[in-house]
């Protein structure tokens, strides 16, 4: 399929390479209008109790005035001088009514808890016009210049504020990346590309993969709402993968011109082996993110959405219009070389070949030892703490962090956390305040008021000491949701939510991992013809993704990376991001294993001898993976600059798992397990056999 597929190509280059161009004109102008169509937040479970509160609030009290907080602060007035007063109450009565439904200030309650302990600063609790908080960040983001009050120092916080902060963030960050980057893998893809011309296949495949994805989900956003964060994941794999496959097959194709006078056999025979690699790993890495599919937070799912739309296109632009581009430069493709041509080591002169004997003279001394290592690094994921993304992920300075930060600070009640008690149905008020006077009996309630009511329902705040994402509070959460109460009782907040994040990962993650682990099973058993290689290729990745996830809880969790790359450690880590990280580095790790287990299965089938295939196969794409990598870690390490800690701490973790993996794992310890299996590497029953022979992509002989 892939050769009549190449030799299609080859033929219609032209037509190929215009369609490819029309496509990424149209992505430029509609697919990029993506970023307004993206919502932020998305870290809860939209099914779950502290949801289904959040909705009552909405439907039947109205919007919360807590989910916009603007305070004010004077150094030299206190909110009793009437320039204070008048000064906030005159900016807020210019606000447009149709946009601002409502606003809680001191001097309209008399209530101390809105002022700060040493009178200088006041909160003011805004009510926007939305029926959810994606809708109420568009409504701030129309007047949030409109707040600034004369002579007094302004700074807007909350759920609202903080949102839009994380998606302004989020461009800078981009941007940033990008200008950290790009230069450093111009350079870095001459030197390992050898010219200029073929070092720019990879960001042309890059290119049309990113501005292809964006276009994918502008068509999602038009039936479901897909998080701000799915850009991140689009521009770190779109560059990522295109790198990989371009260097595994403009690689091939050259050793394929060394074999033939015939540019068209070889790009034929180029697609036939290291396509059919590409073909298979692009399918895989997809099924990886198809996991996050299964999970109900908006955050995982949009990920997993944007991987797969990235995958899939940088797969296809790898299949088409990189042989199409291989197909018009021919044997120009080394045009404007900048280093001499390499020397094409024999098989027993290269380091890799040398490495992999090394290995194999003592593969027990090797895979015990490399366990250990890995093993040791993955240690500290055993005291990990889960929380839940907070105002701690913006940098230190933020507004809104900021905002929260004086709130706990100088004001009473932690103002900004509590936990929201919704009481639904037909409930009288001596039944409510009894209730209310049962909270307030709870051990770790420090108060609790009615805030709110509406149509048949009542809002409570429940205020308490403890952290928030602390396991005390998450105790207090089921403590209140076990106490009886009039009517339907709905617990939520950002603690509940914690609680309820926490058991919706921990149903929906065995079943993902089965999902997962079955179907990627089946495509390298499709791939490999073999029973044990795709078990070991599993195990692999559980050792790799245990070094990753230590190395995350020892650098956040416990602060140890806090100084070096400028974030406030919170003593969690955020419950969604290692599930995240699993797709994400299991999928490149796939991608790593079938490039050089395709190329072994190449040679054995050649050979038949398992050793000089382990060999062989590793000379062939030792330093194709090794730079791969570099230039993928390239891509991931600028993300470590991010003003976001948790997309820092993504920018780690995958950083971590690929270069673990594509030095200790492929280099060290597949050839070491590969020589203790043997022959039984490729051990296959007769009717799994029958079964291969039917299911599998072949390539040519």
């Amino acid at each position: 399929m892939l050769e009549s597929l190449a030799r299609l190509t080859h033929r219609r280059r032209r037509w190929v390479l215009g369609a490819a161009a029309v496509f990424a004109v149209l992505a430029v102008v509609w697919g990029t209008q993506v970023f307004g169509a993206l919502k932020g937040g998305g870290f809860e479970d939209p099914h779950s109790e502290s949801a289904r509160a959040t909705a009552l609030i909405n439907e039947r009290i109205g919007p919360p005035a807590g989910d916009l907080v603007v305070l004010y602060e004077s150094a030299s007035r206190t909110v009793d001088d009437p320039a204070f007063r008048d000064a906030v109450t005159g900016t807020l009565g210019r606000l447009p009514r149709d946009q601002v439904r409502g606003v809680t200030t001191f001097w309209s309650t008399g209530s101390p808890a809105l002022v700060s302990r040493d009178r200088h600063a006041t909160y003011v609790a805004v009510r926007l016009a939305g029926a959810d908080v994606p809708a109420r960040v568009t409504t701030y983001e129309k007047v949030r210049d409109r707040f600034a009050a004369p002579g007094l120092t302004t700074l807007r916080g909350g759920t609202v504020a903080v949102n839009s902060q994380l998606h302004d963030q989020t461009s800078k960050d981009l941007a940033r990346a990008e200008m950290i980057s790009m230069p450093i893998l111009l350079v870095l893809l001459v030197v390992i590309f050898g010219s200029v011309v073929s070092a720019l296949l990879p960001l042309t495949i890059g290119g049309v993969a990113i501005l292809g994805a964006f276009t994918v989900l502008r068509l999602i956003t038009m039936t479901t709402d897909v998080s701000t964060f799915a850009i991140n994941i689009i521009t770190m794999l779109g560059l990522g993968l295109a790198i990989d496959y371009s260097l595994f097959v403009v690689t091939r194709f050259r050793e394929e011109l060394g074999r033939t006078d015939s540019e068209r056999e070889a790009l034929t025979r180029t697609m036939a082996t290291a396509g059919r690699t590409v073909a298979f790993s692009g399918v895989t890495v997809a099924i990886a993110f198809g996991g996050l599919l299964l999970f109900p937070q908006m955050f995982l799912r949009s990920m997993g959405l944007g991987g797969i739309a990235v995958v899939l296109v940088d797969m296809v632009a790898a299949l088409t219009v990189l042989p199409a581009l291989l197909a018009v430069l021919g044997r120009r493709v080394d045009a404007l070389r900048v280093l001499p041509r390499r020397r094409a080591d024999g098989a027993e002169r290269g380091p890799w070949f040398r490495l992999a004997h090394s290995v194999m003279r003592r593969p027990v001394a090797y895979a015990v030892g490399v366990t250990i290592v890995l093993l040791a690094l993955g240690a500290p994921f055993l005291g990990i703490r889960f929380g839940s993304v907070d105002v701690r992920a913006l940098p230190s300075g933020a507004e809104g962090r900021t905002v929260a930060t004086t709130l706990d600070r100088d004001f009473a009640h932690g103002a900004l956390s509590p936990i929201d008690v919704v009481v639904a149905g037909p409930v009288s008020r001596p039944q409510t305040d009894a209730y209310v006077n049962r909270l307030r009996g709870v051990p770790g309630v420090t108060a609790a008021a009615i805030a709110d009511t509406g149509r048949d329902a009542t809002h409570i705040a429940v205020r308490f000491g403890a952290d928030p994402q602390s396991g005390d509070a998450r105790d207090l959460v089921r403590r209140i949701r076990s106490l009886p109460a009039p009517g339907a009782a709905y617990v939520g907040g950002e603690t509940a939510q914690l609680v309820d994040l926490l058991s919706s990962l921990g149903h929906v993650l065995p079943w993902a991992a089965l999902f997962v682990g079955a179907v990627t099973f089946a495509l390298l058993f499709a791939a490999l013809g073999s029973v044990l290689l795709p078990l070991k290729a599993l195990l692999m990745n559980v050792l790799s993704l245990s070094a990753a996830f230590g190395v995350m809880v020892w650098g956040f969790q416990d602060g140890h990376l806090a100084g070096v790359l400028g974030f406030t450690s919170t003593g969690t880590v955020e419950a969604s991001q290692p599930v995240l990280i699993l797709a994400v580095a299991f999928g490149l790790s796939m991608d790593y294993e079938l490039f050089l287990l395709s190329r072994i299965r190449e040679e054995w089938q050649r050979t038949r001898d398992n050793t000089a295939a382990v060999a062989a196969g590793l000379q062939s794409t030792g330093r194709i993976i090794t730079n791969a990598a570099l230039l993928l870690a390239i891509v991931i390490a600028a993300f470590t600059t991010s003003g976001i800690s948790f997309i820092k701490l993504i920018g780690v973790g995958l950083l971590v798992a690929v270069l673990v993996d594509a030095t200790l794992v492929r280099a060290l310890l597949v050839p070491a397990t590969m020589r203790l299996l043997g022959r039984a590497n490729w051990w296959l029953p007769a009717p799994l056999r029958r079964l291969h022979a039917r299911v599998a992509l072949r390539e040519s002989g």
